[in-house]
């Protein structure tokens, strides 16, 4: 053979080498199950394949907080490929309930792995899912693409994923240590569930409070596929769970969704049954709570279902079983690519059927929208930042909504009084006709009361937006028309020229705790009121911010320019006074006018303290307000400068330096001293237990029998034998029905405020607040305020247990304790709950920076 044909030979097999896709192992360099892979590595094998293959297109849609790239990768068929973008406009047609253009159309199948970081195994599932659907020699997967779009998004939450690895990787033994005591096996806190902040992604899919969801679910939406997948772990212990889900599903769940749920999941089982692979349906994964993803695809026309294989971050490689039997991160991967491939299986095999039922879901909820109430109204009530905020939301969900066209009658369902009543459509309202392409996500999302088809849920049971956000909205069963445009904003301008005396900024919203923040961080020296005034003919509450000229004159002619630029910003519209001489009222020089210092924040994390309750007060102040926040670790609370520090505030969790009594002594001397702690949820029920001057509420059955034997008589004998009782004698098999007696999920009840107090500015003087354990406090009777109570008949929505139900009046839910010149802070629920309960994060604000000042 001559030289340059051998040449030529050679080459020619180098470049067909060349072209084919490497496999994962070829790519990483060892074998898919020995170890985890890094997400950077993840990424450039992806890359790698996009780049090799040409039926692959690979996107970055966006980035974490820590500036890791969020991937999609996109695999059809060659034929497919050629028309992607013809095909996500089909899609995207069918779900606004507009004609589609004619021609055979392909399922959009949405893979997403590795939405808790520490459930690593999806992510080296989804690389070996990718290859098999590049591979040109798996005739099975060639054949599924022609009817098929695969969109795989290989890592959901990359910082919680690398937190894990880089915790897992350098500890673990050489040979897989199996015993789950080994270190190997136990994640330091927080864990590599959440994301950067903390937060459980798999929660957010409707209100988009990361980074991470906004960018995801906006691009979900550009594509709106047909089938969705979130691929998951659960304990070592559980065998692999796959749909159809449990009861409850709610109401507005077609049939349809139900039967191909079936259909997928007998396809698994099918599978799993060959390689006798132990499996669960219809148990503990409900389809309700509207922002995991798995209803928020149901609640949007998709199948949507969760995979859950028994492992998670516990497991590591290899772990030991109870029966003997040892879990491997080989079979784990094993078990997820088989359902990822069966489910795409029952698509190319239905696809013209799900597209067909896929687009009847959009036609009828457009032509007739399920459920009695056929538009919503929700009033500004003087709180357009509140309004805002929510149109917010809508707007990211693709609902559509609309002003008040003009001052109108209507009537319907005050979700405040529970009754229907007339009322009055201004030109502020938000008005939402339930006559559209996204009517059944409206409807889960305002509708007043959750309509549960089993007591057993897995979330929390209550969520309707006017509670959320402190709205008084009404549920209409009429269909309204609303105005298109918005109400304008108006901004400011500087007013040097005519130096007015001061700015005064209202106090109801978010928006304005973020104005007060950024003037904090210019050291603009603010004021509040607390008690109402009259300037210039108009009232201003309770809580109105006042910015003097008098104390930032250092500012010179800047003061102006700098008030009304960051009133700008965040959409504030300032009332100017000449005068600090008040019509009625106090005026500015008064005791009543409160000077706000900017208050240096710590917020304790660490062991024994709940990530969730951490993430979102340390993602509130950063991400939301702005404002510089130090998060110290539990165990080195003596290293903190207690005098520089004027807030501390304890997230739900349990804390050592209670049960020591130096440590307490301490913690109390630094109240008495100025100090204010802030407790929440379970920290607030250690306070109680502390000798602080707080008690936690005993139950009354309790109190009844104490106060029965204070009463009873000396001389009275008892009775030689109780009366028989058969209350302890309860059947096995109902210990589940037995247990939600105490269970409360999530519940909204209403929450009597004192507004007078500055805990409660800016209110109305009630709150909804979300209710998930029977904990109440005793009213406060000497050097404290009742700013919170729950009353009798308070409770509006959600499951509760008929034994905490009982539970559930007469008590304290946020209350102000003084103790010599500081302040202890309660706050028995959380005003931040996964950052979407809107209404709440005035009230943290209140706390944090207006009582005791």
């Amino acid at each position: 053979m001559r030289p340059y044909i051998l040449l030529a030979f050679l080459l020619s097999g180098f470049l067909r080498m060349q072209a084919q896709v490497p496999t994962p192992e070829q790519f990483l360099g060892y074998t898919l199950g020995t170890q985890f892979t890094p997400h950077y590595k993840v990424v450039d094998y992806f890359k790698q394949v996009a780049a090799t293959a040409k039926n692959v297109k690979l996107e970055q849609y966006g980035t974490t907080y820590e500036g890791r790239p969020l991937i999609m990768a996109i695999v059809a068929s060659a034929e497919n490929f050629s028309r992607l973008e013809e095909i996500r406009q089909h899609s995207l047609d069918l779900s606004n309930a507009k004609t589609p253009q004619p021609g055979k159309q392909p399922v959009i199948v949405w893979l997403s792995y590795n939405v808790h970081g520490n459930e690593a195994v999806s992510t080296e599932a989804s690389m070996k899912t990718l290859y098999e659907l590049v591979n040109n020699g798996n005739a099975q997967t060639q054949q599924w693409l022609k009817n098929t779009v695969i969109i795989i998004d290989p890592c959901l939450n990359p910082d919680g994923h690398e937190r894990y690895v880089n915790f897992y990787n350098p500890v673990r033994s050489r040979k897989p240590d199996l015993n789950r005591y080994s270190r190997e096996h136990n994640e330091p806190w927080p864990g590599g569930r959440p994301n950067h902040y903390y937060f459980d992604l798999n929660r957010d899919w409707a209100w988009q409070t990361q980074q991470e969801s906004q960018q995801r679910v906006s691009k979900y939406n550009q594509w709106m596929p047909q089938i969705h997948v979130d691929f998951h772990e659960q304990e070592i212990e559980a065998p692999y769970y796959f749909a159809p889900a449990a009861e409850p599903f709610h109401d507005a769940i077609t049939p349809w969704q139900r039967e191909l749920q079936v259909m997928i999941g007998k396809n698994n089982a099918r599978y799993f049954d060959q390689q006798g692979w132990l499996y669960f349906t219809k148990e503990r994964f409900d389809l309700f709570y509207p922002s995991y993803g798995d209803t928020y695809p149901m609640y949007n026309g998709a199948i949507g279902m969760t995979y859950e294989q028994g492992g998670s971050g516990r497991a590591g490689v290899a772990v030991l079983k109870r029966d003997g039997d040892t879990l491997t991160l080989t079979d784990r991967i094993a078990h997820h690519y088989t359902t990822g491939m069966s489910t795409i299986e029952v698509a190319s095999q239905q696809a013209d059927r799900i597209l067909q039922e896929y687009s009847r879901y959009f036609e009828a909820a457009k032509r007739n929208p399920q459920g009695g109430y056929k538009s919503y109204v929700v009033k500004a009530a003087g709180n357009t930042a509140k309004l805002n905020s929510l149109a917010e939301l809508l707007r990211k969900n693709d609902i559509i909504f609309g002003f008040g066209a003009n001052t109108t009658n209507a009537s319907g369902f005050n979700y405040f009084t529970g009754k229907n009543e007339n009322f009055t459509i201004d030109k502020e309202d938000l008005v939402i006709n339930a006559y559209q392409p996204r009517s059944n996500m409206l409807r889960v999302l305002f509708e007043p009361t959750s309509r549960l088809s089993d007591s057993v849920t897995y979330d929390i049971t209550a969520w309707a937006m006017p509670y959320a956000y402190g709205l008084p909205a009404y549920a209409v069963k009429q269909s309204l028309t609303p105005a298109a445009d918005s109400p304008a904003v108006r901004n400011n301008t500087p007013l040097v020229a005519q130096q007015p005396y001061a700015y005064l900024a209202t106090w109801n919203s978010v928006r304005d705790v973020k104005f007060l923040a950024a003037l904090l961080q210019h050291k603009v020296k603010v004021r509040f009121t607390e008690t109402p005034f009259t300037s210039g003919g108009k009232t201003f509450p309770a809580g109105t911010l006042i910015i003097t000229r008098t104390g930032n004159t250092s500012k010179g002619p800047l003061f102006d320019n700098l008030v009304t630029r960051e009133a700008n910003r965040f959409h504030i519209t300032l009332d100017a006074v000449s005068t600090g001489f008040v019509e009625k009222g106090t005026d500015f020089g008064s005791d009543k006018i409160r000077y706000i210092k900017s208050p240096n924040v710590v917020l304790v994390a660490g062991e024994d303290v709940s990530s969730l309750g951490v993430g979102e007060i340390w993602h509130f102040f950063e991400q939301q307000l702005d404002y510089p926040i130090t998060v110290v670790d539990a165990r080195n609370l003596d290293a903190i400068s207690w005098d520089e520090t004027d807030v501390l505030i304890l997230p739900d969790g349990e804390y050592k330096l209670f049960s020591d009594k130096a440590a307490t002594a301490r913690l109390k001397d630094w109240i008495s001293s100025g100090g204010k702690l802030i407790a929440l949820e379970g920290a607030a029920a250690q306070v109680a237990g502390a000798d602080l001057g707080i008690k936690l509420k005993k139950e009354e059955e309790k109190k009844d029998e104490e106060k029965e034997k204070e009463n009873k008589p000396k001389d009275t004998k008892e009775k030689a034998e109780p009366p028989t009782t058969y209350d302890a004698l309860k059947a096995y098999a109902n210990r589940e029905r037995e247990s939600v007696k105490q269970f409360i999920p999530g519940a909204i009840y209403k929450v009597e405020l004192d507004d007078t107090h500055p805990l409660a500015f800016g209110y109305p003087g009630t709150y909804y607040t979300l209710r998930q354990d029977s904990r109440l406090y005793e009213f406060i009777d000497s050097n404290g305020w009742n700013v919170g109570v729950l009353k009798k008949d308070n409770y509006l929505s959600g499951f509760v247990g008929t034994a905490t139900r009982k539970l559930l009046k007469d008590g304290l839910i946020f209350g102000v304790k003084d103790i010599g010149n500081g302040e202890i802070v309660i706050l028995a629920d959380n005003p931040l709950f996964r950052s979407f309960w809107e209404n709440g994060k005035l009230l943290f604000s209140n706390a944090v920076f207006l009582v005791g000042q």
